[in-house]
Order: C-alpha cells, then sequence, then structure tokens
C-alpha cells in the first residue's frame, strides 16, 4: 500500500499559473539603457541549425512534491515572459523561431576550470532527472511544470570556483535575426540574472533542459534554463549562453531596470508587498484559484538557511 507523507512546504492540491512583468516605460527609460552588442551574447548559431534532440531517460526525483496538480502543458509552453522576443506573453510563436543547435554555454572568472561547453556534451555529463516545481510569478500568478535536467550544483563543482568566488552572473543569448524585442534599445541587453555561489549549491537549485518529457521549447527558455523555484520566476534566466563567477554581485536585468521593485535576493515572501502587486496570494494558472502564498514558495525547509545573515535586507528586493 502506497503511503504518502506530506511535508511541511506542501499546500492544498491545486493548478497553477503563468508569469509576467510590467513596467512603465519611463521607469525604463530613467534607469538608464545600454546598446545591444550583438555579439557579446550570442551563442555560436549556423543558419539552418537544427532543433534539440530527444531528451535522456530521466527519472523522476520524488523529493520536491508540489502538493499541486500540474499546469496544462499547453498553458505552460504558451503564457510566458519573454521580453527578448516581445513584451506580451503571447510570444510563443515568435520563440518557436529560435535555433536551438548548435549550443554552447561558456563558463568563466573566478573557476579553476574555466569551459565551454557543447549542450548536448553537458547532457551527457550529468546525472539527468525529472523535478516537479511550484512556480510564482511576481505578478502574483503561479503554476506546476514538470522539468528535466540537472542540479546546477554539478555544474558548479565541475568548473571549481576560487575561493574569492561569490556570485555567479547568467547571461541570455541576445541573437536579434529572432529576437525582436531587442530593438527596444532602453533595456539593458543582454539580459543578466545572478544568485550567490551558496544559492547555486542548493540543491532546490536547477538548469532545466527539457518539461513535460520534451525539450525545452523557446518559450520556455529553450534549450537551457536556469531554476530557482523559492525566488519570483523572473530570477530564473532563459536560453543561458554565458556564466561568470565573481567576487561582486552582478547587475541584474530587471534591477537595473527598476531597483525599487526587482531587487537581487527577490525570494518569494508573502508579507512584502511589490508597488503594484500584493503577494499575500497567488491567481493558479489554469483554475483561476486564489490560494495563499507561502515564504519560499514553499521550499523553505531546504533554503531558509541561506538567509540568516540576511535579516535586515528586504528578501524580495
Amino acid at each position: 500500500m502506497l503511503v504518502r507523507s506530506r511535508r511541511g512546504y506542501e499546500i492544498a492540491d491545486h493548478q497553477v499559473t503563468p508569469e509576467a512583468l510590467v513596467l512603465g516605460r519611463r521607469a525604463l527609460l530613467g534607469a538608464g539603457a545600454a546598446l545591444l552588442p550583438a555579439a557579446l551574447a550570442a551563442p555560436a548559431m549556423a543558419q539552418g541549425a537544427t532543433a534539440s534532440p530527444p531528451l535522456p531517460a530521466a527519472q523522476a526525483n520524488a523529493r520536491y512534491v508540489p502538493g499541486r496538480d500540474l499546469t496544462s502543458e499547453r498553458e505552460a509552453t504558451t503564457y510566458n515572459n519573454f521580453y527578448e522576443f516581445g513584451s506580451t506573453k503571447s510570444i510563443a510563436r515568435e520563440a518557436a523561431r529560435m535555433p536551438l543547435r548548435p549550443w554552447t554555454i561558456k563558463v568563466e572568472g573566478m573557476v579553476g576550470k574555466p569551459r565551454e561547453f557543447d549542450l548536448d556534451e553537458l547532457i551527457r555529463l550529468m546525472p539527468i532527472e525529472e523535478r516537479t516545481y511550484r512556480l510564482r510569478c511576481v505578478e502574483g500568478w503561479s503554476m506546476v511544470i514538470p522539468w528535466t535536467g540537472f542540479p546546477l550544483a554539478e555544474l558548479v563543482k565541475l568548473v571549481e570556483p576560487t575561493a574569492s568566488a561569490r556570485f555567479i552572473a547568467f547571461q541570455t543569448a541576445a541573437i536579434p535575426s529572432v529576437m525582436p524585442g531587442l530593438r527596444q534599445s532602453w533595456y539593458p541587453w543582454p539580459h543578466t540574472e545572478g544568485c550567490t555561489v551558496a544559492e547555486a549549491m542548493n540543491e532546490v537549485a536547477f538548469l532545466a533542459v527539457g518539461n513535460y518529457g520534451k525539450p525545452l521549447q523557446g518559450a520556455n527558455g529553450a534549450p537551457i534554463r536556469v531554476l530557482f523555484p523559492w525566488k519570483y520566476g523572473f530570477k530564473s534566466g532563459k536560453s543561458i549562453v554565458r556564466m561568470t563567477f565573481t567576487d561582486r554581485q552582478p547587475a541584474t536585468f530587471w534591477n537595473t531596470i527598476q531597483p525599487a521593485e526587482y531587487g537581487f535576493w527577490a525570494n518569494v515572501n508573502p508579507q512584502v508587498a511589490h508597488p503594484r502587486w500584493s503577494q499575500a496570494t497567488e491567481r493558479v494558472i489554469g483554475t483561476g484559484d486564489r490560494v495563499p502564498t507561502q515564504l519560499f514558495n514553499g521550499y523553505g525547509e531546504f533554503v531558509s538557511g541561506l538567509y540568516t545573515n540576511l535579516q535586515r535586507e528586504r528578501l524580495w528586493a
């Protein structure tokens, strides 16, 4: 007989919602824009590049039970924020044009073994598994998605950070030929996100190469994205081409645009309201239900110890 023990981070079964970020144009302009140096962020893309190959077999990891029903694949793959393709959530068709192979990820900075990985080579090196995580957008909606990938910590260990490395910057691809959003020159392209090395080594941090048993689609951050499910969704950078280890906190995309609204930590916190969206509850995509938001999106059991020395900082900001 199967006995299911609920853990403290679970909540009542429900379904989930998608993600978006809305900013005033004036705030964006005031933040100071950086023109896109196209060659800086684009991976080695050849004309006629292929789609992603099938994923290797992946065993489901039952350690991270979401406590809700899955969001439907259709909703999770068509309701997305990806500003490189446009500022609405209906960017799936545009994002489908992005070439996904060949794809390389350059890991550099304060590491003992800097390296440029071919993505398929990297996948072969890593312990591939499936994890089902809740996704919580700062706009007040949420989803539950099954991801295929590997722990971020495994890649970190492979490149051997130096003792001085404290942060990692994640850079998203910038491919002007297929990303019309890059024409909006007031944004600080290329898109950059960041975390601490300690956060990257946490067991929950994940690099995803697929969802719903299939390779990632462009709208979901194909062919590889990072996931920090205890943080608001904008912290989980998509279509990663570069990881830089550094001793300085990196300037991140949304924090550069509007630091009063989008901070570096951005941990889910129902007690701290965003200036435009209450964080006390969330709308579940697929049902429209409103459910209470949990601190750290319910993953506090795993991650709260990362922030014991940051009590004076606003965890969301």
